[in-house]
């Protein structure tokens, strides 16, 4: 079975990262300290240890032949019975690689050792060049051990005990941890309160870049945030700071140049469409006053006559609407009157059915009828142009369904078709000004509009504390206003 291993979280902000690699340094020496300290202590005690083994010597593991009487002909001394040795000291004889004796000193004597033949062996494959070498007996637990050569050609093991030397290890071992713990327990704790400290700077720098962003930078006067504080212009984040409200100033500068171009093009447009509504309808009374002539008119000065009435009525529509946007672009008040939405949606309709009878119109609509505070020949022209721009760019035979229905505080108006859908490459900028898809349009329409329809929907809309917005694809094409109840 394969074990899933989990991928340890990473911090994510500098503060923490920070943090983290100083403490991750700290632990990494501490480490080091710790185990050169444990090495360093382990081999001097050790080494000690191996200068005892050499001040013991092979007398007791001699004697064990004898039982602790010394011939003057063998390794014994002339004392006889003299086994002056350290409690825990072990000894043991080895003939052709077997034990023939084993025995460790205790307070109370001499005691016999049953070895393994684990034991025998790792006895026997100690070198027999006098230094010291560890084993680890089942008995005994740890020793360190030399071997020596007999004078009846045996081997003479003697050997004593590791355990004070892995107890002052141990110990050692327990103590580094515990301070070295507490050490790094403390220094995470300074050194995240010392980071968040240093830190400050760029966290008022992030809390300024937080407030411009959430700042709408599209359109309108921008009044941007107080600058960034300043700090040490030496350090990284002090230039950090002083780059970000060099960017800020330029950015505000740059917004208020557009701001006063918008308002120059704005106000231009409005007055240019108010200029022009006069002579517009000037040109279009004269023509339609020259069709009225009794007298005999050739038939090609009346189709001029004619295009020049159509032209110039078309010309008032669009210098009309681009007063409205003009108007409505200033934030020029609307009315706010109760408005029945629900008749305006079936006058619209009625319209529509005939203007367009070559396609399918279709109602969906709730029993009780809905209403919405508004300026209704406002609302009005908004169902119209929708109807229209269903009309004009689906093919005879496509199905509308108009639709309206309320969502708790708002009303949802629908328009959706079944034609071929609206363009991909024009749908981000379906709601703005001179928008067109004259590739998209029937053949059989009449002269294309200025593409301010869907334009004026959305302001319309947005003047009403609104919106709207288009789902389209081949064969399903909705436009969803929603305006509110209140």
């Amino acid at each position: 079975m394969r074990v899933q291993w989990r991928r340890l979280p990473r911090p994510r902000t500098l503060r923490a990262r920070l943090t983290v690699g100083l403490v991750v340094l700290l632990a990494v020496s501490c480490a080091a300290v710790g185990l050169a300290a444990v090495i360093e202590l382990n081999g001097f005690l050790t080494s000690r240890l191996d200068e005892q083994l050499g001040q013991v010597g092979p007398r007791f593991a001699a004697s064990l032949e004898h039982g602790g009487k010394l011939p003057d002909d063998h390794d014994g001394d002339e004392h006889g019975d003299d086994r002056r040795q350290a409690a825990g000291t072990f000894g043991a004889r080895l003939v052709d690689g077997s034990a023939t004796n084993a025995a460790v000193i205790r307070t109370g004597g001499v005691v016999d050792v049953t070895l393994t033949a684990r034991d025998t062996g790792q006895l026997a494959a100690v070198p027999v060049d006098g230094r010291g070498h560890s084993v680890r007996l089942s008995t005994l637990d740890g020793y360190r051990v030399t071997a020596s050569k007999g004078l009846d050609g045996d081997v003479l093991i003697t050997g004593l005990p590791l355990e004070p030397v892995e107890a002052t290890v141990h110990r050692l071992e327990l103590v580094a941890g515990i301070v070295f713990g507490a050490a790094l327990t403390l220094t995470g704790v300074a050194g995240a309160l010392w980071v968040r400290w240093s830190l400050r700077p760029l966290s008022r720098v992030a809390a300024t870049a937080t407030r411009v962003s959430e700042l709408p930078l599209a359109s309108g006067e921008v009044a941007l945030p107080p600058r960034a504080p300043e700090s040490d212009p030496r350090s990284e984040v002090g230039r950090v700071a002083g780059a970000f409200n060099r960017m800020l100033g330029h950015v505000e500068d740059a917004l208020t140049k557009r701001h006063a171009s918008e308002e120059r093009l704005r106000s231009f447009a409005a007055d240019a469409s108010h200029e022009l509504r006069t002579p517009v309808a000037s040109v279009r009374g004269h023509a339609e006053l020259a069709l009225l002539h009794p007298g005999p008119v050739p038939p090609e000065v009346t189709r001029a006559l004619e295009r020049i009435a159509a032209e110039s009525g078309r010309m008032g529509a669009m210098v009309d609407d681009l007063l409205l946007l003009a108007r409505l672009d200033a934030g020029r008040p609307l009315e706010r009157l109760p408005v029945d939405l629900t008749r305006l949606v079936l006058d619209a309709v009625t319209d529509a059915r005939a203007a367009g009878p070559g396609h399918r119109w279709t109602l969906e609509l709730p029993e009780e009828p809905v209403t919405v505070t508004g300026d209704e020949h406002r609302l009005h022209q908004v169902l119209a142009n929708l109807l229209a721009n269903a009309r004009l760019h689906t093919p005879v035979g496509t199905k509308v369904t108009v639709s309206l229905e309320t969502d708790g505080p708002s009303a949802v108006l629908k328009v959706h078709d079944d034609g071929p859908g609206v363009p991909e490459d024009i749908r981000p900028g379906v709601f703005e000004r001179f928008t067109r898809a004259e590739h998209r349009r029937r053949k059989d329409a009449p002269g294309g509009g200025a593409g301010l329809g869907l334009s004026i929907v959305a302001a319309v809309a947005e003047a009403h504390g609104g919106s709207v917005e288009l789902e389209s694809r081949p064969g399903s094409t909705t436009f969803t206003v929603w305006l509110s109840t209140a």
